[in-house]
């Protein structure tokens, strides 16, 4: 048989990133034997990730949309024109059995250029709200893979398949992993933990109103584990200083969510894709606080399809300096709303997106499996 070869496309954030990687590595798992290539674009995070986890990738010139008047906007279809010439070129000399885009700058030229030479396509949108390049070539691939019920009002209705968002292996199962966190952690068992994370930059709003807030969870007796991101960590560190024996930890990054998730009474994050998927798999009840200069608004959206079932809190990013610590108080200081919003938001988990996918990028290949 000759040998299976897919591409596949997602970059900008980890958002795209991940869940890229996650069916790769799942592709893997089905068919050892397959040949798999990414496609980025130049200069973004996916160009460092992608081979960090195993895989090769090749740059492609684009960029996106600058909302503001910029030069930069300009040069766009100039770039858009060269990384169409680029797939193009990527594609005769790889010959994809499939490709596969999960969102990003990239994924528009490589989809556009598979689609022409009638290979088949499937991408996969993370968000209740979908973006501009999904929605453009939703009219050409074969499949679409969603993270949420009504989708029909984005893409054609027979091309989609819900599937939920691949999430990291690890959060996948944290029944047992409590007393470790706590040890990793340094935390006391008797005392409720809060866990705070903004995305791997951080969040401006909530880093603010917790900074503001930090002598609250003292005097009510909570401890904070506090993901700050890079560009706070300074300013977190001096605000945490006296606070180390009350058990408020400031951390740039975690590393090891899974143990992050298992202590966590309430979490407090932003309300990107990955992360909503990851809060339902580990069923924390938890206040978003969705950041809004993402595109078309999306996070609002994501949190709002959470709000919209009683299964977690939203906090305004205008508002988190007023309402955020009062809120988190409130909520960890009221188990029944906790169980509540543990019960709704567990209905809204899958578990086993990445392989769902995996199968379905298989099946457009005509490759037959067990």
């Amino acid at each position: 048989m000759k040998q299976l070869k897919i591409i596949l496309s997602g970059g900008g954030t980890g958002g795209h990133i991940f869940p890229a990687v996650a069916i790769a590595n799942e592709i893997k798992k089905i068919v050892p034997s397959v040949q798999i290539l990414f496609v980025g674009a130049l200069g973004k995070m996916e160009m460092d990730k992608v081979p960090a986890a195993g895989y090769k990738i090749i740059g492609i010139p684009i960029a996106g949309l600058q909302r503001k008047f910029t030069f930069q906007n300009f040069k766009l279809p100039f770039l858009i024109i060269k990384s169409l010439l680029k797939t193009k070129k990527i594609i005769n000399e790889f010959q994809p059995n499939v490709v596969v885009g999960t969102g990003g700058y990239a994924s528009g030229p490589l989809l556009k250029a598979a689609t022409n030479k009638g290979i088949p396509a499937l991408i996969q949108e993370q968000n209740s709200y979908a973006g501009i390049t999904n929605k453009i070539l939703s009219k050409k691939v074969n499949k679409i893979c969603v993270a949420y019920e009504g989708m029909e009002k984005f893409f054609p209705s027979e091309k989609l398949i819900l599937t939920g968002n691949p999430v990291r292996q690890d959060v996948i199962d944290i029944t047992n992993k409590k007393d470790e966190g706590l040890s990793y952690f340094k935390l006391n068992e008797t005392k409720k933990i809060i866990l705070v994370i903004g995305g791997s930059l951080g969040a401006k709003a909530i880093n603010e109103a917790i900074g503001n807030g930090l002598n609250e969870f003292v005097k009510n007796d909570i401890q904070l584990v506090w993901q700050t991101g890079k560009i706070y960590f300074d300013t977190a560190k001096k605000q945490t200083v006296d606070f180390e024996s009350k058990n408020i930890k400031a951390t740039d990054f975690i590393s090891r969510m899974d143990l992050a998730y298992a202590v966590a009474d309430v979490v407090i994050s932003r309300a990107g894709a990955g992360a909503i998927s990851e809060l339902c798999i580990v069923e924390k009840p938890s206040i978003l606080v969705p950041l809004p200069s993402a595109a078309e608004d999306h996070q609002t959206k994501n949190a709002l399809a959470l709000v919209n079932k009683q299964a977690a809190i939203l906090v305004k990013d205008i508002e988190a300096n007023q309402l955020l610590i009062k809120e988190a108080i409130a909520l960890i200081n009221n188990e029944t709303k906790q169980q509540q919003l543990k019960q709704n938001i567990k209905q809204l988990a899958f578990l086993n997106s990445a392989n769902i996918i995996a199968k379905e990028v298989l099946k457009l290949a005509n490759y037959k499996f067990d």
